[in-house]
Parts: structure tokens; C-alpha cells; sequence
């Protein structure tokens, strides 16, 4: 498996102001950016930066999975689209009272800038606000920002900066939850041979022989990953492609019927055939310390391809 071309930004100085971006209110106060370039439709809540939505022109069905019963509220994460996991992934390592996958997806953030590339595209950068609630549970200052880019692919780009006067370490993904037309029609491939952590069994690790295929609860960390993976679904006859950088963990998470039924915001009952999570990570120890003054940026990226 090789890796795709993830190619650096043109400068902002070859950009425009773009009219292609719409902030809207919902009636719970929640504000939302909606997109509509030449491209591509998405939409994207700023609590948490949460990207709901986004579907190329070019294709009929949405790339990403949004559930029909998911929550519009305050402090909440939202069922579906791109939740962002940061500054730790699953639950915190020493009070299991602060938010499980961290509090970046429940904070409110702001949009910095929107352009315009001269392709077309849409680029949004946003940064996370420094809320009481982010300053409780992660004590020592930091800049959290993402740019988003919305084209006939989606590009996440989310740099952490230590402004503290010491190193930490964070652990974070991009918790994507893919639209597939159903789980049994499809496989994912760039993991093979890589060991992985199986939640279902107990975090026993193993070693991944061949395509991941799914029909019931699947919940494996794999460690060490860095190279593409490609989600082919006959249903759809398409390929997702999900390429990224600055990343060394993949999880991919399907629910199953049985896990589904304890989880209100998951829609109706075979809901969870509609969907797969493939997200790009640092997490167990592909974690990553960050020293003063320094950077870290994980960058991912969506694209489509006909099967």
C-alpha cells in the first residue's frame, strides 16, 4: 500500500475572500457554517468544529454519516460527521469524570478566516475558545486551531501548540464516521500486517491478517499505521480513500446491534449498517509529547474514487 500525495497549501497570499460561507443559528443557539462551493456541499457545527456534513457534487450519496437522531445541544458531541478527540482519546487517563475523548468536541470554537483557493475550494481556519471548562481540565496553556479545507476532497489540518513552559502529551484523532451503503458490502484495506488492540476481546493484541470485514461489533486500535486506508464499498461501487500525515494510529469502530441498543442517539435499530468509523489518531503509545513553543499538526484527508 503506498501512500496518496498529500500536497502542501497554496499561501494565503494567493487567496480570496469567499462569499460561499454562511453562518446559521439553530433554535438552540448553536451556531453552524454552511458551505456551497463549486465542489461540494458541507456544514459544520462550531461547537466542537465539528464537520457534519460534506458530499463532493459529483456523487449522489453523502461521504459522511450523520445519525437521524443526533443531539443539537449545548456541550454535547453530535452523533455522526467528524468529532474531534483531543487532548486525549477514550476515556482520561486519571478522572473518569472529565469528558471521555477529551473536551475539544464539546467547546465552542471560532472562524479565524475563510478563502477561497483559486480551484474553487473553500478554506476555513478555526480555533478552539479558551473556555473555564477547557481551562479545568487541561491546566497549562496551549492554541488549538483547524483548518478545514472543502473541495472535491475534505482536508483537516489541527495543530496543537504548547504555550506552556514544559512538554505534554496529547492523544487525539479524527473521529470520522463514514455514510457506506451497508457494512457487510464493505472491506477496508491498508492494515495488514499490523498489530492491533481489540476492545471486544479485552485489548488483546493481535496481528491483521488480510481486508478488515465487518458484520457485528468491531472496536480494534491499530498501532504504528501510517499509510492510506481505502474503504470499498460494492453497495456504493466506491472507494473512500482517507490519507493523512502526523498520524500513526488508525481505529476502526463498528458498532453491532447489541452495542447500538444502549445508545439513544444512534438512530433507528439497523442505523448502525449505514455507517463506519475510520479515524485517523495518536493514541495508546503513538501518543505524542509536544515541547514549549513547539507544534504538532495531524492533517487527513477524504477523497473518492469509482470502483
Amino acid at each position: 500500500m503506498t501512500h496518496a500525495t498529500i500536497l502542501p497549501h497554496p499561501s494565503v497570499a494567493n487567496t480570496v475572500q469567499t462569499n460561499d460561507v454562511r453562518i446559521v443559528k439553530d433554535a438552540n443557539g448553536l451556531d453552524y457554517l454552511e458551505i456551497d462551493n463549486r465542489h461540494a456541499i458541507a456544514k459544520i457545527a462550531l461547537q466542537g468544529a465539528h464537520v457534519m456534513h460534506w458530499q463532493p457534487k459529483t456523487t449522489a450519496e453523502p461521504v459522511l454519516w450523520l445519525s437521524s437522531n443526533a443531539r443539537y445541544v449545548e456541550a454535547r458531541s453530535i452523533r455522526g460527521g467528524v468529532p474531534i478527540c483531543w487532548p486525549w482519546f477514550g476515556a482520561h487517563p486519571t478522572d473518569s469524570s472529565y469528558c471521555p475523548h477529551g473536551f475539544a468536541r464539546v467547546i465552542p470554537w471560532q472562524l479565524v478566516k475563510s478563502c477561497k483557493l483559486p480551484n474553487g475550494t473553500t478554506r476555513l481556519l478555526l480555533e478552539m475558545t479558551q473556555t473555564e471548562v477547557a481551562k479545568k481540565q487541561l491546566s497549562y496553556p496551549f492554541q488549538l486551531t483547524l483548518e478545514i479545507t472543502i473541495g472535491n476532497y475534505l482536508r483537516l489540518e489541527m495543530t496543537t501548540k504548547n504555550l506552556a513552559n514544559h512538554p505534554f502529551m496529547i492523544g487525539e484523532a479524527f473521529h470520522t464516521y463514514f455514510n457506506v451503503s451497508d457494512v457487510k458490502n464493505t472491506h477496508v484495506t491498508g492494515l495488514e500486517n499490523l498489530v492491533y488492540s481489540d476492545k471486544v476481546e479485552g485489548y488483546v493484541r493481535n496481528v491483521q491478517h488480510g481486508p478488515l470485514k465487518f458484520d457485528g461489533e468491531f472496536d480494534r486500535v491499530y498501532i504504528n499505521s501510517d499509510e492510506d486506508c481505502i474503504i470499498r464499498d460494492s453497495g456504493f461501487k466506491r472507494a473512500i480513500r482517507v490519507a493523512k500525515s502526523g498520524s500513526n494510529t488508525t481505529v476502526i469502530w463498528s458498532p453491532g446491534a447489541e452495542r447500538v441498543a444502549q445508545m439513544a442517539d444512534m438512530g433507528e435499530p439497523d442505523e448502525w449498517r449505514k455507517m463506519l468509523c475510520v479515524e485517523s489518531a495518536n493514541a495508546m503509545e503513538n501518543s505524542v509529547t509536544i515541547f514549549p513553543n513547539e507544534t504538532h499538526t495531524m492533517v487527513t484527508e477524504y477523497s473518492l474514487e469509482l470502483l
